[in-house]
C-alpha cells in the first residue's frame, strides 16, 4: 500500500467527535505535515495541520478527502 496524499497537499479533515461519531458537516482544511509509516495492520496514518490552530493532528487515511 501506498500513501494517496502528498507532503503539502491540501486536504479536507472530517473532524471526530468523542467515541469517534462524526461532526455533521464539520470538514476543515488542513495541509499534510508528514506521511507516517503504514501500521502493522495496514492503516496509513498522516500528520496534518491546519493554518488556523497551534497543534498538529495524527489522522488515518480514511478521515480525509481532496481538497
Amino acid at each position: 500500500m501506498a500513501h494517496t496524499f502528498s507532503i503539502n497537499e491540501d486536504v479536507h479533515h472530517q473532524l471526530q467527535r468523542p467515541q469517534g461519531r462524526s461532526a455533521n458537516g464539520e470538514r476543515s482544511v488542513y495541509t499534510i505535515v508528514n506521511c507516517l509509516p503504514i501500521e502493522a495492520d495496514g492503516r496509513i496514518r498522516y500528520r496534518i495541520k491546519s493554518k488556523t490552530e497551534n497543534f498538529e493532528r495524527v489522522v488515518t487515511e480514511d478521515q480525509l478527502s481532496r481538497f
